[in-house]
């Protein structure tokens, strides 16, 4: 009996862990059962891919760095990557407020719904608060300044730190380069081997991956708050799922145009990278998936996907800037506030840079969406309107963000003639492959 495809595998674990969440709430003592006995594996699978994150980037990146040979190559992709990374953050930031501008969601919130959000979420709406102004009081310089690393090892210690291990693992590449061939080969040697061991990790951890998400799913349905809350913030919840939607068609779109791949081919190659993102809502934890589809189904040459993913996985987050103007608008509305033009392109930048700035972690947008709010005169204490719903966007945002770290990667790679055909046609055959 041929064995299901992986992104099959997880879609199961993901509905089961739904259908018994909903049974385990019908009785008292479910919840705790689902929070004691179900949770901790979610959690345990998650800190397994974060576990592996660092040093797939450290590895890969390095060894992707080194390969290129020459400098300039370096230069003309990093060029293209981030050029286009910030055009598909500002198409997106656009989808969002051209939607939340049509549909106007912060109209239907009635004062006394305001107010019971308010303070329901009042604070959480503060942690963020507190945050976001710790990072707004920084100079004008401090994002460059936090980018070098004072010592490697403690910023590999820490995922939030993940650009300052990108700068490094560049800079050492870079190195290699400008090395002589035969003392750079001994290191380049352990790079190759390092990676590869990486990678077989990845494939012992996706073993788990239907459990994982199982466990997670049960936990968010039980943590869920009541459905009353979900009601009045619906067309908010319907907006940003229409934009990311929209923003997915835009991936496509491009995919097809500039690299003449059918959309069943790519969402088929990178759908396993999209489902774990949606379970763990966190791009660094599931790059190390995204890395492996986009390689081995999607057909990009590893000299690609160990630059352009590593540094999509941090600074390109397109469903969290769509989430960000939306948001902002929405909670303007709610408070009957009026955005006049220059106001919304204001958001326009404000969010690009914010996701740009946020870490590739569960919740992040929601600490740089002060920043956007603070920018456009938006109180602050609105934050709280949206936390009833933020988790399931969170999770469906961050599946945005993966899919269009894979569609840059796949355009980067066309551009500089580095796209091939799919080394593996599933899962199955990518795991025997390194057996």
């Amino acid at each position: 009996m041929k064995k299901l495809e992986l992104h099959w595998q997880i879609l199961l674990g993901m509905l089961g862990g739904v259908l018994f969440a909903l049974v385990m709430v019908q009785f008292e003592w479910g919840p705790k059962i689902v929070a004691d006995w179900i949770k901790p594996f979610g959690n345990i699978f998650i800190n397994s891919l974060k576990l592996i994150a660092v040093p797939l980037i450290l590895g890969s990146l390095i060894k992707g760095v080194s390969d290129l040979k020459d400098i300039s190559k370096l230069s003309k992709m990093g060029g293209r990557t981030i050029g286009i990374y910030i055009l598909t953050t500002v198409i997106a930031v656009s989808i969002g407020l051209t939607i939340v501008n049509v549909v106007q969601p912060g109209a239907s919130i009635s004062e006394e719904t305001r107010n019971e959000l308010v303070e329901n979420y009042k604070g959480d709406a503060d942690s963020k608060i507190l945050q976001a102004n710790q990072q707004k009081e920084a100079g004008p310089l401090q994002a460059l300044e936090d980018l070098v690393p004072s010592n490697i090892f403690n910023a590999a210690s820490d995922n939030g730190n993940m650009l300052q291990v990108i700068f490094f693992a560049i800079f050492f590449g870079i190195g290699l380069i400008l090395i002589p061939e035969e003392k750079a080969s001994p290191v380049k040697k352990f790079f190759d081997g390092f990676n590869e061991v990486i990678l077989k990790l990845i494939d012992l951890i996706m073993l788990a991956a239907p459990f994982g998400v199982f466990a997670l799913l049960a936990a968010l349905v039980v943590e869920s708050p009541s459905l009353d809350l979900f009601k009045a913030l619906a067309w908010y919840a319907v907006c940003v799922l229409s934009g990311l939607i929209l923003m997915i068609g835009v991936y496509i779109l491009i995919v097809f145009l500039i690299t003449k791949r059918t959309p069943a081919f790519f969402i088929k190659g990178i759908s396993p990278a999209q489902l774990l993102a949606f379970s763990t809502s966190s791009s660094a934890a599931t790059l190390p998936v995204t890395m492996e589809r986009v390689e081995e189904h999607l057909g990009v040459e590893e000299e690609v996907t160990s630059f352009v993913l590593p540094i999509g996985a941090t600074i390109n987050m397109d469903g969290t800037s769509l989430y960000q103007a939306v948001a902002a608008v929405f909670i303007a509305q709610a408070f009957g506030m009026d955005l006049s033009f220059s106001t919304q392109l204001g958001i326009i930048v404000t969010a690009t840079l914010a996701s740009i700035g946020s870490a590739a972690v569960p919740g992040a947008g929601m600490v740089m969406l002060v920043i956007v709010l603070a920018q456009a005169g938006i109180p602050e204490a609105g934050l709280a309107l949206i936390f009833a719903v933020d988790r399931p966007l969170d999770m469906c945002r961050t599946v945005v963000n993966v899919t269009g770290d894979a569609a840059v990667s796949m355009v980067v790679a066309k551009s500089v003639g580095k796209l091939g055909d799919p080394k593996v046609k599933n899962w199955d055959d990518s795991y025997k492959m390194r057996k």
